[in-house]
């Protein structure tokens, strides 16, 4: 396994910036829900207010503030919302995958991961999007994972973790679970927040702007890969919307000066792909179950 420097020497992206940043969106629709057994039997499928409501406002906001993003959905949105896929695509944002309906990912046998990828694959191709993005549910990859995901034409992968590398032929751009809005807001991540802060209850939208916001000035005093996670069904509230917006408002300055470098996961993975010498050394993978 490929190990990473928190930042090349040669600086990120075409304005050599100091630190990259990525904005990523997980799942959408109903699909973590028929997963987890929650969704009622009499409600009908394709009408879930992530991808009615809340995905609309989100792609509105990232056009005007001229940010691209990339989206980890689950296969089944392919069936179920092809046209808002299709949108996500046409605005210029990256679509990955995020299983087919949010399965814990670390849990899956060999032959049920390698099921549940070519199934989601072939209903994404079949709406003429190929992914090359995975994130796996839960954040953990399995030992099967980089073998069979460089099979079915996937390049990068972003599971929990931090620095930035190689994990066989996949580029490796991990994401944190304290940059994740889920950890701030869900009651299931209380077991995570205990850890972190001694409290399982949940946390303020504030707290999660804060959090960001120091972030970003980390990125800026030392370097490195930052990556933003935010879940559609959680940013319809107002609060929590007016705090990502806020954030990412305060990025689009850090662009426009050049002190960062904003991109999808595909056009950074090409920049870590075509600098193989610059990542060593502290890529490492999170082994925490969320």
């Amino acid at each position: 396994m490929g190990e990473a420097r928190e930042h090349p020497s040669a600086g990120w992206g075409p304005a050599d910036c100091r630190a990259a940043v990525s904005v990523t969106f997980d799942n959408l629709g109903e699909a973590a829900d028929l997963e987890r057994g929650l969704w009622p039997e009499d409600e009908p499928l394709g009408r879930h207010f992530s991808v009615q409501r809340a995905l609309p406002r989100i792609l509105e906001m990232l056009d005007e503030l001229g940010l691209r993003s990339t989206f980890f959905i689950e296969g089944l949105n392919a069936e179920l919302y092809p046209e808002a896929l299709l949108d996500i695509a046409n605005a210029g944002h990256e679509l990955g995958l995020h299983g087919w309906r949010h399965e814990y990912w670390p849990d899956l046998s060999p032959s049920d991961e390698a099921r549940t990828l070519e199934r989601s694959v072939h209903e994404m191709r079949e709406i003429g999007i190929q992914p090359r993005a995975f994130r796996p549910p839960g954040g953990r990859l399995t030992r099967s994972s980089p073998e069979l995901l460089a099979s079915l034409g996937f390049t990068h992968c972003s599971p929990a973790g931090s620095g930035v590398g190689l994990l066989d032929d996949l580029v490796v751009l991990p994401f944190a679970w304290r940059l994740l809005d889920a950890y701030y807001y869900l009651p299931r991540f209380g077991g995570l927040r205990e850890t972190f802060t001694g409290s399982s209850e949940p946390l303020s939208p504030v707290s999660f702007g804060e959090k960001i916001r120091s972030a970003l000035d980390g990125a800026v005093r030392d370097g490195g890969y930052l990556p933003l996670v935010f879940h559609p069904f959680l940013e319809e509230q107002e609060d929590r919307f007016e705090i990502m917006r806020t954030a990412l408002r305060e990025l689009r300055t850090l662009v426009e000066d050049r002190r960062l470098w904003c991109a999808p996961h595909r056009d950074l993975a090409s920049w870590v792909r075509r600098r193989p010498g610059d990542f060593v050394n502290s890529l490492e993978l999170d082994p925490t179950e969320a």
